[in-house]
């Protein structure tokens, strides 16, 4: 996984424990007579969470989560203010403070389990999506262009010569050079564009509200940025790194099958004509 899909698991993770923690010490005060409750406050109030990690790459929001426990620590200021000194806690008042912890943590058991299902769609060496959510993402998109006519294009793209990567230099940089060159991608993407690992080091990229001009554009800023970044290597020196892209332009007579084969058709001219360059696929 990567760093941000494994702070968020840490975290939510974090959040469970805590919240666990803390009911367990709210009911002891709720057992005994409470002798000062702006002390008992204090000391029960949740304190503000953690910042969170960004939910990017198809982890879940946390808005929900952050306004139950703002929920909560309204609920206790209540509760507290009108406990008398050497009472208990009114029975009604506690019900109220255990249904505000019971909504927190089906948010946080909701959260896990979205976490859990939106890493398992991700590739843990990149962090892009899997090739198994590809199909889902491109029949989705052709509906939108049948419903809208709003366009968008795909692109296949090559890690240029990756197979002498791990010849020459091992698996390791292998991987490095996945990672680095995945790190590009996202930086290069449009906010509202995919990007999908097939395997190997072949990736596939869906333009969504792109023609072919707009969606070249956008992959020559990708091209240009692997091209000017060269990975350092663990030993010293850097590698080069360059990629060749094969686009296609969605039409509303293709299906996702075809489609993919088109860009490959167009990644296969790329590299036949030298690599490191951007083909568009003609129309047929």
């Amino acid at each position: 996984m990567t760093t941000t899909q494994t702070d968020f698991g840490q975290f939510i993770s974090g959040r469970i424990d805590a919240y666990v923690a803390w009911f367990v010490t709210w009911h002891r005060f709720v057992l005994l007579p409470i002798e000062d409750p702006a002390a008992a406050l204090a000391s029960l109030t949740p304190a503000e969470q953690n910042e969170a990690p960004a939910t990017d790459n198809g982890l879940p929001t946390l808005d929900k989560l952050n306004q139950l426990e703002e929920q909560l620590r309204q609920t206790l200021r209540l509760v507290l203010m009108k406990a008398q000194p050497g009472q208990p806690i009114d029975r009604d008042d506690d019900a109220a403070v255990c249904g505000k912890y019971v909504e927190i943590m089906a948010e946080l058991r909701r959260s896990e389990r979205a976490f859990a299902t939106a890493a398992s769609e991700l590739d843990p060496l990149t962090g892009l999506r899997r090739r198994n959510s590809l199909w889902n993402e491109l029949v989705r998109e052709l509906g939108r262009l049948t419903r809208t006519d709003r366009g968008f294009c795909v692109a296949m793209m090559d890690i240029d010569h990756f197979k002498q990567v791990n010849d020459t230099h091992g698996h390791d940089v292998g991987d490095m050079v996945l990672r680095a060159v995945a790190d590009q991608i996202t930086r290069s993407l449009r906010i509202h564009d995919d990007a999908f690992r097939m395997g190997g080091e072949e990736f596939l990229i869906c333009l969504k509200e792109a023609d072919l001009e707009t969606g070249a554009i956008v992959l020559e800023r990708l091209r240009r940025r692997l091209e000017s970044n060269p990975i350092p290597l663990p030993k010293g020196g850097v590698l080069p790194v360059t990629a060749s892209f094969g686009l296609v332009l969605a039409t509303q007579d293709m299906d996702a099958e075809t489609l993919v084969k088109r860009a490959d058709e167009a990644l296969y001219q790329a590299k036949k004509g030298g690599r490191n360059r951007i083909v568009a696929a003609k129309r047929k």
